[in-house]
């Protein structure tokens, strides 16, 4: 899964995309590079983000999605959190919705349900304005988990396909470091709630607190860490940097 911020905020590449045809050149270069999916986003998530109108957000990403699926074999997802937004996003043709709240803000779980599209379940701890202020967890891994089983199992008993199901423990979503890192050496648990897993670790301060700040450095650590993470049971990666983390999946695996 390559990643499409069209915001003049997000941590790695914020701005880059605001311009709708260079977002959608970007879009073909990690496609060309081997992406199979393209994750819009019109909102930054990044630790410490405010919320956007539900106005800008739309303007950042229907023209984008509109360009895009004139080619009917793209896969394209779109990582919003507002219902209107996803009606939107739905409407213009989406594959999917990459909702890091898991359908839980209201009026959000009845817009997928009347949808055909799949959804990306995240877990998050509070709210990207405050998510790294004071993270706690008693045991990290039980409780991504528990929350992960109550939103998958909200779909299945209204007769959503676990096909139609994706899974993201939320690296970086109100986890400390550690919190971070020990969840990575439990990816095959997570694997065993036998959903599609996606892993998104590309550039995160994980990496950076590791590696340190050199950006050839992080772009390979993170490209290192995803094809680890596809070993370990990962079915979708979300990465910046398509080309190396491909290189890195295919000497690893």
């Amino acid at each position: 899964m390559g990643i499409l911020n069209v915001t003049p905020d997000s941590f790695s590449d914020g701005g880059i995309n605001l311009n709708p045809k260079d977002a959608v050149k970007s879009a073909y270069k990690m496609l060309n590079a081997g992406a199979h999916i393209i994750d819009i986003g019109g909102e930054s998530t990044r630790p410490g983000a405010t919320s956007v109108s539900i106005e800008d957000e739309i303007k950042r990403v229907a023209p984008v999605i509109k360009e895009l699926r004139k080619n009917k074999e793209l896969y394209l997802s779109l990582d919003t959190s507002k219902p209107e937004v996803m009606k939107l996003g739905i409407e213009l043709g989406i594959n999917m919705i990459n909702d890091v709240r898991a359908l839980q803000n209201k009026g959000a779980l009845n817009i997928f349900l009347k949808s055909q599209c799949d959804i990306c379940l995240m877990h998050m701890q509070g709210s990207p304005k405050t998510m790294q202020a004071k993270p706690r967890y008693d045991d990290v891994v039980d409780e991504v988990i528990s929350f992960l089983k109550k939103r998958i199992n909200i779909l299945l008993k209204n007769n959503i396909s676990p096909e139609r199901i994706v899974i993201d423990p939320g690296f970086g979503f109100g986890k400390t470091h550690e919190d971070n890192l020990i969840l990575f050496q439990n990816i095959r648990k997570i694997s065993q709630l036998k959903q599609h897993l996606l892993i998104g670790v590309s550039r995160k301060s994980m990496i950076k607190n590791i590696f340190g700040p050199n950006e050839d450095d992080i772009i390979q650590a993170s490209a290192i860490l995803a094809a680890v993470a596809v070993k370990n049971g990962a079915n979708i990666i979300r990465v910046h940097d398509v080309d190396e983390t491909k290189k890195a999946i295919q000497f690893l695996n």
